[in-house]
């Protein structure tokens, strides 16, 4: 019997983020059928991990969501800012999770804005693991957009990271 998750992203990703960091972005959310170029996918298995489910098999409140847009945040001495929000909320389980550290490293590098960055929980847990997008780098200590890591925050006894 498998494990179930409620998994969320939100995070906004730099304008110049890679194409196929984007490519991977739409394959994943169900916007692009053909798989992206540069994805590992290692054993064969790797399914898009945020296509919403189907009313059929709904395992959380509300369902799935998810969205990709590229919006205006503000201004710049140099014209106008974008950024591209993204936001997940999805029904997974416990063989998706083996993905979960991959996909955040391929965001990691372009988040826009360092820290919360979304979480997951199993759907019979109120406890809550944190994405935080960090831009400390852990092995030097140095602050860069260029050193974004992501990394997990436990909100109770019961949490982990995969």
């Amino acid at each position: 019997m498998s494990a179930h998750f409620e998994v969320v992203f939100s995070c906004h990703l730099r304008d110049d983020t890679p194409e196929w960091v984007m490519a991977a972005l739409r394959w994943h959310s169900g916007m692009d059928a053909d798989f992206p170029e540069g994805l590992d996918d290692q054993d064969g298995r790797l399914d898009p991990l945020m296509v919403p489910d189907s009313y059929s098999n709904r395992h959380i409140p509300g369902g799935d969501a998810v969205s990709l847009r590229r919006e205006l945040q503000g201004f710049t001495n140099h014209g106008e800012l974008y950024e591209w929000e993204l936001f997940a909320r999805n029904h997974w389980i416990d063989d998706y999770m083996l993905y979960l550290r991959d996909l955040l490293d391929q965001l990691a590098p372009h988040v826009a804005r360092p820290g919360y960055g979304g979480h997951f929980r199993d759907i019979c847990d109120s406890e809550v693991t944190i994405f935080d997008f960090s831009s400390t780098c852990l092995a030097c200590g140095a602050s860069s957009a260029k050193n974004t890591t992501a990394r997990y925050k436990s909100s109770g006894p019961h949490s982990g990271a995969p």
